[in-house]
């Protein structure tokens, strides 16, 4: 299917279509292999019980924007759950430049990093049964966020599903248990909208399924406190660069009626950078006819920001 066609509507992953990626080469536990021929085995802990974790990345100009921060999370995650990757940091830099190298990628490549607690010795839940050591996966796309995406914005729906308290499944795990997220999609989309606009346990306004949430309110910048939600890379560098350049941001509980009478609203993410809002719940946000003026200006200022720490 054409990456850029999705029969239910947009997401803030559609992607330039790139007949490229259909002969990419993926790192699997140290071997570059074609893609046809990248497999796990049945018996992995992330197949099974979704026992793993992931970062997502992009490379511009031969440089990983923002690799310590994604490494950060990713050891973090990792040391929480007990898991060993067995690579160092510069151990998994070596892997992401034999496969870029691999694959001639310079630049607008989007890459899926993935650890699982690897091959169980049998079906079941118990991690003691993962003794094989894990399994690293690396996928790379050439990918460009579709240009449609920036024009026509992003229908989110508020869904039922909500992202729940710590001591469930935290949603700052970026945990290959992604079921809670999936679940808010469908809602979405059987809605007819996008993306779910998830709130937290006490009814605010708190992520997407997908990406972190965004509005703008009189010249403000407001996100969730991010008690419940993953604290994205992409997120923390918006925020940064608010109190970097003036413009007032608020990290905060708000509900859907401040959200519904927002200025702009936007989407925050490593893919798709800050995806404008058009609407929640059939309600248009604004009265831009494309890009609010604080979105994109934060865009602009997020380019800059990536052409400083990757020279590009």
């Amino acid at each position: 299917m054409n990456q850029t066609t999705n029969v239910h509507g947009h997401s803030t992953h559609d992607a330039e279509e790139d007949a490229r990626n259909r002969n990419i080469w993926i790192y699997v536990n140290g071997e570059i292999v074609p893609r046809d021929e990248a497999k796990v085995s049945v018996y992995d802990s992330g197949f099974m019980l979704g026992d793993g974790m992931w970062e997502g990345m992009r490379l511009y100009n031969g440089t990983w924007a923002f690799f310590d921060d994604h490494m950060d999370r990713l050891f973090n995650s990792c040391k929480a759950i007990s898991l060993d990757i067995g690579l160092d940091r510069q151990g998994v830099a070596d892997a992401l430049a034999r496969t870029t190298e691999a694959n001639g990628m310079t630049t607008d490549v989007h890459c899926r990093l993935m650890v699982t607690r690897g091959v169980k010795a049998k079906p079941f839940q118990h991690p003691s049964l993962s003794c094989f050591g894990p399994t690293v996966v690396i996928i790379m796309e050439h990918s460009k966020p579709a240009a449609h995406l920036q024009a026509k914005g992003i229908r989110l729906a508020t869904v039922p599903q909500i992202r729940g308290l710590p001591m469930t499944q935290d949603a700052k795990y970026n945990s290959h248990s992604k079921l809670n997220c999936i679940i808010g999609c469908l809602q979405a989309e059987q809605a007819g909208a996008d993306e779910g606009l998830m709130l937290d346990p006490h009814g605010f306004v708190n992520t997407t399924n997908a990406c972190n949430f965004f509005i703008v309110r009189k010249g403000e910048v407001w996100t969730s406190t991010g008690d419940y939600c993953m604290n994205g890379v992409t997120r923390q560098k918006v925020i940064d660069l608010c109190r970097a350049n003036g413009i007032p941001v608020f990290e905060k509980n708000y509900s859907l009626y401040e959200a519904y009478g927002a200025d702009e609203a936007f989407l925050t993410g490593t893919f798709g950078a800050q995806t404008p809002v058009s609407e929640i719940d059939g309600k248009i946000i604004g009265s831009y006819d494309g890009l609010g003026p604080v979105t994109a200006r934060l865009q602009t200022l997020y380019r800059e920001l990536i052409a400083q720490v990757t020279g590009s």
